[in-house]
């Protein structure tokens, strides 16, 4: 009787690491942003809320409202623009979470699990691909103010300092976002709350009108509202007045916004299956 023929042990499976170095984070965090703007390439249409939407609202505002709040289109659209611009930052950013999750919705995020990838570079890269859709957004939202009568008074610094300010500001909310995006688990729902949760920030702050013509009760949450600490920042760098308390009060939700939903982002990430 002929002895089975026993197979041969095949070579033992390769373990890679859990933990990846910062070098390898980062290579692989830009090649996940350079996948996320091809794809916004081949796919333009996703630019349009950073690139139209904001436009919409300036010409709806400036030329429908502005008579009616400021008696003056000019002067209006001078005071208008800066929040426009806050507007466009809060647009882009909502595309992180609602990019996450398609993402899982697809099962992207799936098969990049099973890459030795880092981990956290599935985060950074989207919001890197993101900040780029943002600050195309910015320039074509400053390019169309210039168009329609918008002017920088303060000088070029003053407008790439406002420049950074949107996009620091804007990077920070993407956070928010992602954290949404991987809490709720369908796609048109983070849209909605994406939306839902900045409307509060953006009416109740000095985005479109001054804090001086609200009741006492909204004036006091628009004077802690994260949107009016930058809406000023803005106004001042780009029209002169008052900066470095605005642009303190900036920084600090900044900080905060980024302290807490950047690591609750990643801790959501790693454990949604």
């Amino acid at each position: 009787m002929t002895a089975p023929v026993q197979a041969r042990p095949g070579p033992a499976p390769v373990r890679l690491s859990s933990r990846v170095g910062l070098r390898a984070t980062l290579r692989h965090s830009l090649a996940i942003a350079r996948r996320n703007l091809v794809q916004l390439r081949n796919d333009p249409e996703q630019l349009l809320d950073a690139t139209l939407m904001p436009m919409a609202m300036t010409l709806i505002f400036v030329y429908v409202f502005g008579g009616a709040i400021a008696h003056d289109q000019g002067d209006y659209r001078q005071f208008l623009i800066p929040g426009i611009m806050v507007q466009t930052a809060n647009f882009a950013a909502r595309s992180t979470g609602i990019g996450l999750s398609f993402d899982f919705d697809n099962g992207l995020m799936d098969r990049f699990r099973a890459l030795p990838i880092a981990r956290s570079a599935m985060l950074w890269g989207r919001i890197a691909a993101d900040s780029c859709r943002m600050l195309l957004g910015q320039l074509v939202m400053l390019a169309f103010a210039l168009i329609i009568g918008f002017r920088v008074q303060t000088g070029f610094l003053a407008l790439v300092e406002a420049l950074a300010v949107l996009m620091v500001y804007g990077i920070a909310l993407c956070w928010v976002s992602a954290y949404i995006g991987l809490v709720l688990r369908n796609p048109q729902t983070v849209q909605s709350v994406g939306f839902l949760w900045t409307v509060p920030l953006q009416f109740g702050s000095s985005m479109f009108v001054p804090t001086d013509t609200m009741p006492d009760w909204l004036r006091v949450f628009a004077a802690f509202n994260p949107t009016s600490a930058v809406v000023d920042t803005c106004r001042g760098l780009l029209g002169g007045g008052p900066v470095m308390e605005p642009l303190l009060h900036t920084l600090a939700w900044v900080a905060v916004f980024v302290v807490v939903f950047a690591p609750l982002s990643v801790r959501q990430y790693r454990r949604r299956g």
